[in-house]
């Protein structure tokens, strides 16, 4: 599957991970279970959670710690693949 395809199917996906005050370290565990049940994960940055740092910033360093790709990032969502 190639970028486009990765993004094309991520245009229905819903958000199933929602990245709060608590921080990335909070989601690491959850997200990694998930990306280990589907290959594409939608990630949502609230307002607490950014501080500040733009959200593809926080988006590629989730990626890091959890092994995967980041596809794609819009507004405050991103979208990983594994």
């Amino acid at each position: 599957m190639d970028r486009q395809e990765r993004k094309r199917r991520a245009h229905d996906l819903d958000v199933t991970v929602w990245v709060g005050k608590s921080g990335i370290e909070s989601v690491v565990d959850e997200l990694d279970d998930q990306l280990s049940d589907r290959d594409l994960v939608k990630v949502k940055f609230l307002r607490a959670a950014r501080a500040g740092d733009p959200t593809e910033e926080k988006a590629a360093d989730l990626a890091e710690r959890v092994n995967a790709d980041l596809v794609d990032t819009r507004g405050h969502t991103a979208v990983l693949y594994r």
